[in-house]
């Protein structure tokens, strides 16, 4: 009992070491606490600082330095946590993360399990035998989670957009064409299988109409005010399926639609739509009918040319909502 004290009380000390704006080594922050602490334990404890906000994380492995957040702000009360007490509140709230995280990144290919996934963010631990690349995309995700939590009361901007892309695209690739945190340089596009089993190369829209398209998204984004829980889906299909046919981003395009989509329901106190990876294949059909019967979009188009094909991918919608409702009541 004496050693978990202790232990609490030096980690206590962690936040109060940065007192200013000015980042700091690992063994900067060792230097100013009151205890030796073992390196990977104080790595383990800086890690859940990232995670909630508190800190933010600079570099990669040596390299790596760790800077107070001064923007942090407490996470909105959502009304679907309001029966709930404190600690209900938070640990709910982690359900969510891992959750929410663990199926955004798993359908992009992530081989960490749910269970991994929470060992990871609660623990700060790496899981022997798995890549880091699948390590550092769960930190990011549930880096721009919080973020978007932060974000909330102010509206949908290109900022937060880039600022979400620049959490979740944690590979590193040094390429002028690869921007982290800008919008996508050069076409890109993809093969998919059509309703007749045939080969159909989609392209995406020309990286000079994604600024215009992208501030059409924001200003739906920003005009959802108090969705209701029977339209939820609606605004979150609508929001998805704009953002993937865009394509705004040379890489992680997924991931933010899944994020962005969910802000009108969030802002609204409502929980999250997640996309279960179970449903992997019926979803990216779906997100491929729909892309294919619409074809490329553009500025003269608009993000929603033809607002009817969106019936099929509305009630996916729902059914995942239904499925993630359930599991947060656990």
């Amino acid at each position: 009992m004496v050693k978990i004290m202790a232990d609490k009380s030096v980690r206590n000390e962690i936040l109060p070491c940065f007192d200013s704006d000015k980042s700091l080594s690992i063994h900067e922050i060792q230097s100013r606490l009151s205890e030796q602490v073992p390196e990977r334990t104080l790595r383990r404890w800086l890690v859940a600082e990232v995670n909630k906000g508190q800190l933010i994380r600079t570099g990669n492995k040596r390299s790596t330095r760790y800077q107070k957040n001064f923007q942090n702000q407490s996470r909105p009360v959502f009304k679907f946590l309001q029966d709930k007490s404190e600690l209900q509140q938070t640990q709910i709230l982690k359900q969510i993360r891992d959750f929410w995280t663990h199926t955004s990144t798993a359908l992009e290919g992530n081989t960490l399990t749910l269970g991994d996934t929470h060992f990871l963010l609660e623990e700060g631990l790496t899981v022997s035998g798995k890549p880091l690349k699948d390590h550092q995309e769960v930190v990011g995700h549930a880096k721009a989670i919080e973020i978007m939590y932060q974000s909330l009361s102010q509206p949908v901007t290109e900022a937060l957009c880039f600022k979400l892309h620049q959490a979740i695209q944690t590979e590193n690739v040094n390429d002028i064409y690869k921007p982290y945190g800008d919008w996508k340089k050069e076409v890109n596009g993809t093969y998919t299988v059509d309703s007749n089993n045939q080969q159909v190369y989609l392209e995406y829209a020309l990286p000079e109409d994604v600024p215009k398209l992208m501030d059409e998204i924001m200003q739906t984004i920003n005009s959802a005010n108090q969705v209701s829980l029977q339209q939820a889906h609606v605004w979150y299909a609508r929001i998805h399926v704009g953002i993937v046919h865009i394509h705004p981003f040379w890489d992680g395009n997924g991931r933010i639609a899944r994020l962005l989509a969910n802000v009108p329901l969030l802002k609204s106190g409502l929980p999250p739509i997640v996309i279960p990876q179970e449903k992997r294949r019926e979803y990216i059909q779906l997100l491929a009918d729909y892309e294919i019967a619409v074809g490329k979009i553009d500025i003269s188009t608009g993000v929603w040319p033809q607002p009817d094909l969106l019936k099929a991918f509305e009630s996916f919608c729902l059914q995942c909502y239904q499925d993630t409702r359930r599991v947060l009541r656990g």
